[in-house]
């Protein structure tokens, strides 16, 4: 039998190659994700954003022809045949852009953080004192990333690209610090305070972002990759130095006349591992850090848009609203051109010398000895019952599939019946708040994980005292509808009538027991 000279390998020793197996993955990872996923993401921002795209000057005129970027999807015969980068084509009609895909979603990111909402730990174990202590730490933690502003941040890339991720930072020296000094004492206003402005929750966009999930498991994140890029600062290297420079290019110079550097770019790639954290350097790596209060699991949090199964992406609103807006923007440039072709009267002459000359205006008198003469008109406005039907079928699909109708903007079309007027909007906004609702539970689920995350990093550092069975919380949303003041005021009192404490029923009309006249 032969024995196996194989020496027993030390859990040190495993845990490294398991590191360096998942660093290796997930660089494959990044450069899968910049080659397939980035350029389809980049391209539902664009349909959002609908930003006007640089090009170059026109073959006809010394000024650049503007660009948007949803003329992607217009055809050859409105936008002459060129692309969207080069000179403009002498074949080129007018185009007209209405996005109707931008004041959908912004519409959507009003119903769901249009109105602040409100963090409740839902302990049992725990005593009124430290759940309003808690409470407000939270509260405070997420005032402090950015408040209602990076709630509708979150909200506008999950609506966008159909899906988010919020990496929660800690600055574990300075959290330790406060740790030690207070030495197991419980933390006063103040000091809690404090630590949570150390305590940051950041989105991460899509085309920035790449997950690097197990393979037994689509819902378990096994690490995570931020990337981006900034302009290089004083002293740091000059990544584009080997990039060619142009013939005519200008010297720039300082003041004193020697070259004055120029500015690369330099690209930073933070790996978040199972229980550390690497930021590389183009390609090197310049800082390390620890995240054990994670729970062995990177500091990310993931957000679907809308759940769809078996899937890492979430069902996004943009996506299926590009075939839409497509079909929207042909249909108005070839009415445009249509318009701009009849709405003037136009004359064919024949036999009169001189009608070029002359412009047809009342007054005017033309004479001619031509027996054979004639003027003959044509041209003009006509009504085109079937293009007024199909744009009107268009807007109706795009309100169906977006279940955003033109009154979530305030566009009345028609009256809304004889209900009261809560309920009349309720009733023909049932599509869009029912899936406000569905959103709720995805969008709230993930932030009460990134709050538990930012409790757990507090316990570890010493500051505060909270078990992982304490770090549970739920979140009371506000209605999205106009409500009227009676009708709060009744709930308020009803409210204080079942025992709900009075701070709490002040807080959810927007009021707190310190403010001025309150009683």
């Amino acid at each position: 039998m032969v024995q196996d000279r194989t020496e027993p390998r030390t859990s040190a020793e495993t845990a490294g190659s398991e590191a360096g197996a998942i660093w290796d993955a997930l660089h494959a990872a990044i450069d899968a994700h910049d080659k397939h996923a980035r350029p389809r993401l980049e391209r539902y921002w664009r349909y959002y954003r609908n930003d006007e795209l640089q090009t170059r000057p026109s073959a006809h005129a010394a000024w650049r022809t503007p660009r948007l970027a949803q003329e992607a999807g217009l055809p050859d015969r409105i936008t002459g045949g060129s692309a969207l980068g080069d000179a403009s084509s002498s074949r080129r009609r007018e185009v007209v852009i209405e996005n109707d895909i931008a004041w959908r979603v912004h519409a959507q990111v009003d119903f769901m953080f249009g109105k602040p909402v409100a963090l409740r730990a839902t302990a049992p174990s725990l005593d009124d004192r430290r759940r309003a202590a808690i409470e407000r730490l939270a509260d405070r933690i997420w005032e402090a990333s950015g408040g209602v502003a990076l709630l509708q941040d979150i909200a506008l890339l999950g609506h966008v690209y159909g899906y988010v991720d919020l990496v929660v930072r800690a600055d574990d020296a300075a959290l330790r610090a406060i740790g030690t000094r207070l030495d197991g004492q419980e933390p006063d206003e103040a000091t809690l305070l404090e630590a949570a402005e150390l305590v940051r929750i950041e989105p991460v966009e899509p085309t920035r972002g790449v997950p690097l999930l197990d393979p037994g498991d689509y819902r378990r994140l096994l690490a995570f990759a931020l990337t981006y890029e900034r302009d290089a600062g004083p002293g740091e290297p000059d990544t584009d130095a080997h990039r060619p420079r142009g013939l005519f290019a200008r010297r720039r110079e300082t003041r004193e006349g020697a070259p004055m550097p120029r500015r690369g770019r330099t690209r930073y790639t933070e790996l978040f591992g199972p229980i550390e954290r690497v930021v590389m350097q183009d390609g090197r790596v310049v800082a390390r850090g620890a995240h054990a209060w994670a729970g062995g699991a990177p500091p990310i949090v993931h957000i679907q848009n809308v759940s769809q199964p078996f899937r890492y992406e979430g069902l996004g609103e943009v996506e299926p609203l590009i075939p839409l807006q497509d079909e929207l923007n042909t249909r108005l440039s070839d009415r445009a051109s249509r318009v701009t072709m009849q709405s003037f009267k136009m004359y064919l002459a024949r036999g009169i010398e001189g009608f070029d000359r002359v412009p047809v205006a009342p007054g005017t008198v033309w004479t001619t000895d031509n027996p054979d003469a004639s003027i003959e008109t044509f041209g003009g406005d006509a009504d085109s019952p079937s293009e007024e039907s199909h744009l009107q079928q268009i807007r109706e699909a795009l309100d169906k599939v977006s279940a955003v109708p033109p009154l979530a903007s305030g566009v009345v079309r028609a009256r809304l019946g004889n209900l009261t007027s809560a309920n009349a909007l309720r009733i023909t906004l049932m599509g869009l708040l029912s899936k406000t609702a569905r959103k709720r539970v995805t969008y709230g689920a993930g932030i009460v994980r990134a709050t538990a995350l930012a409790m757990g990093a507090l316990d570890a550092a010493g500051v505060l005292a909270i078990p992982p069975g304490e770090r549970g919380f739920k979140i009371d949303w506000a209605d999205p509808m106009p409500v009227d003041l009676r009708e709060r005021a009744a709930d308020a009192r009803a409210k204080l009538d079942l025992g709900v404490p009075r701070e709490r029923v002040l807080r959810d009309l927007g009021f707190t027991p310190d403010d001025p006249g309150v009683q």
